[in-house]
């Protein structure tokens, strides 16, 4: 009898592991194969996964071919946004906020080799995030699914409409439809999901998997803070005789926000004016035009502050001359990593209309920063509530609102109305103005202000909606700080829901940019 045929040399088992360092440039490709024209991983996130939850990232291989992956990580679902991003889930990909102790494992990405699919690879990947589920203990499994068809429907079907559809089989859709034979149930629909699927038209489906075999160990959840700290500073205007000498005033107060540990540090409106103390100008249209060739001076002296002293500034406001020769009134945003944005003031007040000529502005922004969106309404502005609701709903947490008032009248209308911002978008609002007076400057001799940090009126908010306040017509600061874990949580389950209550079927704010 001749020697039994050898079959291992037949063999080409799929095996099903954890990924390594040596995977990230076959992981790398495939992505880039499989998901043309969307931004794809770089190789620092892949690096930062491993770090941080290596069991949490999976990949099948083939005859010794890395052929298709998955990323994953834990989280404490409920403390996020029902609206959330792939971005705010994953920390834009870096998956810095996985937690080790959270209870459901969130996947971020699967995908498959082109030349490989119809091999069940994706469904071994799926068995062995389930598994991951299993071993760790945790109580589902949440990922947002693409739906790559639903651009071919679009036209004649909203997202709800196509997902319905596929969940009845009247439309296959490779993901979504594979998603729900796997065992995963829809929870909702999430817009802007990734800005660069427009396959999906940025749409996204929640879906969640129940580990049947989850055991509770603690019926208490807990839930993280996420505080930020807010320098607002109460400027005095006094005479100067340089730029120089309003350069170390401004100093000394970024200073004292920095060594607090502040993340922002905020002056108010129109600050610049002091320099109009040593111009030697009567006329008040005059000196306003004297005024903004400081315009490069001021924004070189607070990108410097803030990169040196690692602070976020709302470096008040400032009139600048653009290119149409129009005068603007413009508040900066100075951030830490040396980066600037603007945002113009929208109404003008007949005061500055008649003295000085300023011009309007004709746009709502909403910024980026660390310490999440933040939206900058200057003076006059606050007291029109459809701007801070449009900044709401572009994502803003905190609105800044730097002022300059000449009398109490003009003081309250800017602090009832800010407080009033604050309780109607479950925002927190902050108002920073200026004191003092400048006895040889037209139109800028007196000022009347009290700052001000406020927050939505609720049981888990400071007393009476104040975080804190200065006192009325003195130089000084206001350290404070708020915490957007609770603003996210007082959204969902407050006592009363503003954004949520909302009767879209009757009223709306519609934004003509």
């Amino acid at each position: 009898m001749t020697d039994a045929l050898d079959m291992s040399k037949f063999e080409k088992p799929m095996i099903i592991r954890n990924m390594t360092v040596e995977d990230i440039d076959a992981i790398l490709e495939i992505q880039r194969i499989s998901f043309p024209g969307m931004e794809p991983w770089e190789r620092a996130h892949l690096y930062s996964h491993l770090t941080i939850f290596p069991e949490g990232q999976i990949v099948a291989e083939l005859d010794g071919k890395v052929i298709g992956s998955c990323s994953s990580l834990r989280i404490n679902f409920d403390e996020y946004d029902d609206r959330h991003t792939w971005n705010d889930i994953t920390d834009n990909g870096f998956i810095t906020n996985h937690d080790p102790n959270g209870y459901n494992l969130y996947g971020i990405e699967v995908m498959v080799h082109p030349e490989y699919r119809r091999m069940k690879v994706g469904q071994r990947l799926y068995e062995a995030r389930k598994d991951l589920a299993r071993t760790l203990n945790l109580k589902s499994i949440i990922i947002g699914g693409r739906i790559p068809n639903y651009h071919v429907h679009s036209n004649e079907m909203s997202p709800r409409e196509y997902v319905d559809a596929v969940s009845r089989h009247k439309i296959y859709d490779p993901v979504l439809t594979f998603q729900m034979m796997n065992g995963f149930i829809l929870m909702r629909i999430n817009p802007n999901y990734l800005t660069d699927d427009v396959a999906s038209g940025k749409y996204a489906t929640l879906l969640e998997w129940h580990n049947v075999d989850y055991r509770p160990l603690s019926k208490r959840h807990f839930k993280t803070s996420y505080p930020v700290r807010i320098c607002v500073v109460q400027y005095m205007m006094r005479a100067i005789d340089s730029f120089e000498d309003f350069a170390k005033q401004c100093e000394y107060f970024v200073d004292v926000g920095s060594d607090a540990g502040s993340d922002f540090v905020v002056f108010p409106e129109i600050f610049t004016t002091q320099l109009m103390s040593f111009l030697n100008e009567k006329s008040p249209s005059q000196a306003v035009r004297k005024l903004t060739k400081y315009t490069p001076e001021y924004i070189e002296l607070f990108t410097s502050l803030a990169v040196r002293y690692n602070v976020n500034i709302i470096g008040g406001s400032h009139f600048v001359e653009e290119e149409d020769e129009e005068i603007y009134n413009i508040a900066y945003l100075f951030r830490r990593d040396g980066t600037i944005e603007k945002q113009y003031k929208i109404h003008i007040t007949p005061n500055e209309r008649k003295w000085w000529g300023i011009s309007n502005g004709d746009k709502v922004r909403v910024f980026d920063t660390d310490c999440g969106k933040i939206a900058i309404q200057i003076c006059y502005d606050i007291e029109f509530p459809e701007l801070a609701r449009i900044a709401t709903d572009m994502g803003a947490n905190i609105i800044f609102t730097p002022f300059c008032t000449e009398d109490r009248q003009g003081y309250l209308r800017v602090r009832y109305c800010a407080q009033a911002r604050a309780v109607e978008n479950q925002i927190y609002t902050v108002i920073s103005g200026t004191v003092g007076n400048l006895p040889e400057t037209e139109n800028m001799d007196i000022q009347y202000a009290q700052s001000g940090i406020f927050a939505p009126s609720d049981f888990e908010f400071a007393r009476d909606g104040i975080v804190g306040e200065t006192s009325p017509n003195l130089e000084m600061v206001l350290i404070g700080d708020v915490d957007l874990e609770i603003l996210r949580r007082q959204r969902q389950d407050g006592t009363v829901k503003h954004l949520k209550d909302r009767r879209h079927d009757v009223y709306r704010v519609e934004y003509l940019k």
